[in-house]
């Protein structure tokens, strides 16, 4: 079946049963029952309370309610208070991150005009967008927002601004000629669709599609289909809960059956059990990782990167492609003119010169020859002519005061159909028609050339040199534009039939330029093992050519256009798409495509966009990146993070944070789970040798909620390693516990663990509740020092503590913590602990430092030995 735009006007009024005079009331009544309202459709959301009440479905959190409960039974009530305090925090930070909910069908709704003109019953008449019906007669003029997808039937200079679906922020000229063969959405330009803008003329159209039938609700059904991805450390996170929670539930049920073959009390051996659960179960894990990932959005906040999802902040530092748009994110999003030809030869723009005549005519033609303006560093109107009013400025031309000097006596605005621009001034006493528009079109209407002050014939020869330095600068992705001007004869008037016979002057070519930024920071991410790929609705050639510029695609790459995505499988594009550095011409469903053939062959993908047309494949991407400046609100919805500034080197260093707070992550987890691992052995080798518990649960809970969670903290403010974009992506797929890891927290447990009992061993020498006291009191302070571990692989002398005061401010108040707790006498009868000797709290100074010195000397030895390597 061939699209709407391969089709005959009348013929698609026809399919449409449609007439010129629109359709009748009653008959529109019975299409709007029949299609439903011009509107689009959203998913049911979740409840707040399904929401806070699914945080409670963890295996872990399932693991502390029963050991509450356990401690409410046996009359411990601190201990179950306590717990139940910790659990409804973490549901309720769980549920204000998931409740930043998705906007993205709302943003798309207010993109929908309110109002939309149309013929009904012949007559033109104004009604609400929600009642366009398919077959409706849209009447458009500039400055409305088009209702519904249409077929234009006639069309009178029109120019649509379709930069919320295509991407690309040039105005495009329209027609209702027909289109042969199959067009990308950008090349439809006979067709009108919902959401975009009618920047000039007018025109009317047939409309053929409404609601979530239009290209725009069909966006809107890929975000409903498109389900957001668990991140990395999610996943590790989720394979880490599981695992620990059926290890601590094995140990568990030895301890308690161990217990019970001791002869002890049934809910005394329960109560030994959920000591272990609690040693075992690092409560503040989720909070601490929340508040490591919040405090690198603040700093990427400072460097113009808002995230808006916390999740998102690990995922960066395991980025392995970065498919970027082009305009605006890896280009300036302004015209720039980079080249002019004239005299036979390519000049630079600053190389014009108004002494010289041929130049001088030049420059008449690009200020007097414009409708824009640049008022206070803001453009007013076309952005191309900006350019050629930049162009003068360069060599320090005023545009404004030829402007005021001279007045206009006549013009032909410029025409899609003419692609030319025509104005008429009184240059050197005589009027001058000063002419401006496309390379073929204009050639065709010259007759000769102008050579400094002599003008000789346009010859076929002349016009071969011209069409070749044209040829070569749209190689170069270059935009050109023609000039040419003629002497009119008094009384002479300014027409379309004139509008010919004129002498050539030059071209100006053109393109929207990289950001000076933009090729060190694509270099950056190579360095890094990350891809960068454009993705661009722009034209082929011209991406291509500011691809190649910054670094983005190399010899042996391949660009390929949406209609070529379309006509390969999945399994071909797979194969490719190692290769592939730009996408041009693509469509929403492309961009989806190239998102998940990345992701099938392992890549973490982030996706920029600022487009309505961005939205699906920005929430399919692992990380979606919209554009603050020039985004439209639906990309901004559906993204994760925001660029400010909308600079792809903004990305970079988005990344490099990334990956600090993941590393930064992983050594809060080391320090939290080798603490705890420490806590476990101590309780196992008390069960195993018949000794008495050497901790109560309430002791437990305030090491792990209190004394380890502000250094855990102060580990997530550890600043980043200069070499860090060095580094390769992490691999996805690798879990946090690899088998390095755990031994890591093996052995850092097992140091702190044996100086832990050393310290039960001298307090039970005096009382049971003394050796737990002094147990207490040393796992605590161990866990204190072992903080300064656990900030880098590096000695503490060669990272230094002023690198971060944060963890000498978490050390000292964990100090003053466990002082207060077994110092003041309120406090030690809540916490069940004695009254220490100045020489027993001597021995836990000792013995607690013990294992930080120890690790501390291992890592010197071995910076040492590198050294002399």
């Amino acid at each position: 079946m061939r699209e709407w735009y391969q089709k005959q006007a009348k013929d698609v009024l026809e399919a449409m049963e449609s007439g010129a005079g629109g359709l009748k009331t009653e008959e529109a009544t019975a299409r709007r029952e029949k299609y439903g309202k011009n509107e689009l459709e959203e998913e049911e959301k979740k409840s707040v309370a399904r929401i806070f009440l699914e945080q409670f479905l963890d295996v872990l959190v399932l693991i502390l309610i029963v050991a509450a409960a356990i401690s409410a039974v046996s009359g411990n009530l601190e201990s179950t208070l306590v717990i139940l305090v910790v659990l409804v925090l973490n549901a309720a930070l769980g549920t204000l991150q998931y409740v930043k909910a998705e906007k993205s069908l709302d943003s798309l709704k207010a993109l929908s005009s309110p109002n939309a003109k149309v013929l009904r019953d012949g007559k033109k008449t104004e009604i609400p967008a929600a009642e366009v019906v398919p077959g409706d007669i849209l009447l458009l003029e500039a400055g409305d927002l088009v209702a519904a997808d249409g077929r234009i039937l006639a069309c009178h200079s029109l120019q649509v601004n379709e930069s919320s679906l295509t991407g690309e922020a040039m105005n495009v000229d329209k027609t209702e000629e027909t289109l042969e063969g199959e067009q990308a959405l950008g090349d439809r330009k006979n067709m009108v669709y919902s959401g975009s803008l009618v920047t000039y003329g007018r025109a009317e159209a047939v409309v053929t599609a409404t609601g979530m039938e239009t290209e725009i609700g069909r966006i809107a059904e890929l975000l409903n289909q498109t389900k957001e991805k668990k991140t990395p450390l999610q996943k590790s996170l989720d394979d880490f809960g599981k695992k620990l929670a059926m290890v601590i539930l094995g140990i568990c049920v030895i301890v308690f059956l161990l217990s019970i073959y001791r002869k002890m009390a049934v809910l005394d051996a329960m109560m030994f059990a959920v000591a272990l659960a609690v040693a075992a179960i690092p409560e503040a894990l989720s909070s601490i990782v929340t508040i490591v990932q919040a405090m690198g959005t603040q700093k990427m906040a400072k460097e113009q990167a808002i995230i808006k999802d916390l999740k998102a902040v690990e995922t960066l530092g395991c980025v392995s492609v970065i498919c970027s748009d082009k305009t605006g994110t890896l280009t300036q999003n302004k015209m720039s003119v980079q080249k002019v030809y004239v005299g036979g030869k390519v000049l630079n723009p600053e190389e014009l010169d108004i002494r010289e005549q041929l130049h001088r005519y030049l420059m008449y033609d690009a200020i007097l020859n414009n409708d824009s303006q640049i008022k206070e560093g803001k453009v007013i109107g076309d952005p191309t002519e900006a350019a050629l009013l930049e162009m003068v400025r360069k060599v320090k031309v005023d545009d404004d005061f030829y402007r005021e000097e001279m007045q206009r006596l006549e013009e032909l605005p410029f025409d899609s159909d003419r692609k030319l621009m025509s104005t008429t001034y009184r240059l050197h006493g005589v009027n001058t028609v000063l002419t401006k528009g496309a390379v073929d079109v204009l050639l065709k209407r010259t007759v000769a050339v102008r050579d400094g002050e002599t003008i000789k014939e346009m010859s076929p020869e002349e016009m071969q040199v011209i069409e070749e330095q044209n040829r070569k600068f749209s190689e170069q992705g270059l935009r050109v534009l023609a000039f040419a001007y003629r002497e009119s004869n008094p009384g002479e008037a300014l027409t379309l039939e004139n509008e010919k016979d004129f002498i050539f002057i030059g071209l100006a070519a053109m393109i929207d330029p990289p950001r000076e930024e933009a090729k060190d920071a694509v270099a950056a991410a190579k360095r890094a093992g990350i891809r960068p790929v454009m993705i661009t609705g722009d034209h082929k050639i011209t991406a291509t050519a500011i691809a190649k510029q910054i670094g983005i695609y190399e010899e042996g790459d391949i660009a390929m256009v949406g209609t070529e995505l379309d006509s390969i499988t999945d399994k071909e594009l797979d194969q490719l798409i190692g290769n592939i550095s730009v996408f041009a011409r693509v469509s929403p469903e492309n961009k989806i495509r190239i998102v998940e053939s990345h992701q099938r062959r392992g890549a973490i993908v982030s996706m920029t966009g600022d487009g309505v047309n961005d939205a699906p494949a920005l929430k399919k991407a692992d990380i979606g990146v919209a554009m603050g400046i020039t985004g439209t609100e639906v990309s901004k919805d559906a993204a994760s993070m925001i660029l400010s500034d909308d600079n792809f080197a903004t990305i970079i260093k988005a990344v490099a944070n990334g990956r600090n707070v993941y590393k930064n992550i992983r050594n809060a987890i080391l320090f939290l789970l080798s603490g705890n691992m420490a806590g476990i052995m101590a309780v196992l080798y008390t069960s195993i040798a018949g000794l008495p518990v050497p901790f109560a649960p309430v002791h437990l809970l305030f090491i792990n909620l209190l004394t380890d969670s502000l250094p855990a903290l102060a580990i997530g403010m550890e600043p980043m390693e200069k070499d860090i974009l060095s580094e390769k992506p992490r691999n996805p797929k690798e879990g946090i516990l690899t088998p390095a890891f755990m031994g890591r927290i093996f052995w850092q447990g097992a140091l702190i663990a044996v100086c832990t009992m050393a310290a039960f061993y001298m307090g039970l020498e005096s009382s049971t509740a003394m050796a737990s006291t002094m147990a207490f009191a040393t796992l605590t302070l161990a866990r204190l020092f072992h903080g300064f571990n656990c900030r880098s692989r590096h000695s503490i002398f060669k990272i230094g503590f002023s690198g971060n005061w944060y963890s000498l401010g978490a050390f000292a108040l964990g100090v003053l913590l466990l002082a207060a707790v077994t110092l003041l006498p309120f406090l030690r009868g809540l916490f069940d602990v004695e009254v220490m000797t100045a020489g027993q709290m001597g021995m836990i100074v000792l013995l607690a430092a013990a294992p930080t010195l120890l690790i501390q000397a291992v890592r010197v030895g071995m910076e040492l030995v590198k050294r002399k390597l």
